[in-house]
């Protein structure tokens, strides 16, 4: 997965900054991982994140520290060697796939993904980032949508 960029995440955090007073609570925080399919209680997720409310730095920090755990190396190695944790890591790729495939046929069109992205606050009508691009990107068999199969690689990043 590409990391996002500061000014996608000072978008992000606005967007889920409801009551703009500056800091994410736990409940909007928790908004956000519940519509990717990361599920928390209010506990937890305060537990996790060590306060009730995140400041934008702190925000990014917590984004920093996911996207390294799911770069490292090490940890791919743990993955590769433990079937449990393949397992593991299929079925978290699927409920996430399944974020994206908002209709349920199966396939991620440039319509769903345009919906995500603009959910998460990541889609500006002005800019117009086009879809099909990023659709076409991973599309391996020219239909147009991406599959599970095609997402899977994608998010692990295997040649295609």
């Amino acid at each position: 997965m590409c990391p996002l960029k500061t000014n996608d995440l000072h978008r992000i955090f606005h967007e889920l900054d409801k009551n703009g007073d500056g800091l994410l609570s736990t409940v909007e925080l928790n908004w956000l991982l519940e519509s990717i399919g990361v599920h928390f209680s209010l506990e937890e997720l305060e537990s996790s994140v060590g306060k009730s409310c995140l400041s934008f730095d702190e925000f990014s920090l917590f984004y920093d520290s996911i996207t390294k755990q799911s770069d490292d190396p090490s940890n791919e190695a743990v993955l590769a060697d433990d079937e449990e944790g393949r397992n593991k890591e299929e079925c978290d790729l699927f409920e996430a796939f399944k974020v994206f495939d908002s209709n349920g046929d199966g396939f991620i069109s440039c319509e769903e993904l345009q919906s995500l992205l603009s959910k998460l606050g990541l889609w500006d009508e002005k800019t117009g980032k086009d879809c099909r691009s990023m659709i076409c990107r991973y599309d391996t068999n020219l239909d147009g949508v991406v599959d599970f199969e095609e997402f899977k690689k994608m998010m692990l990043r295997t040649s295609l």
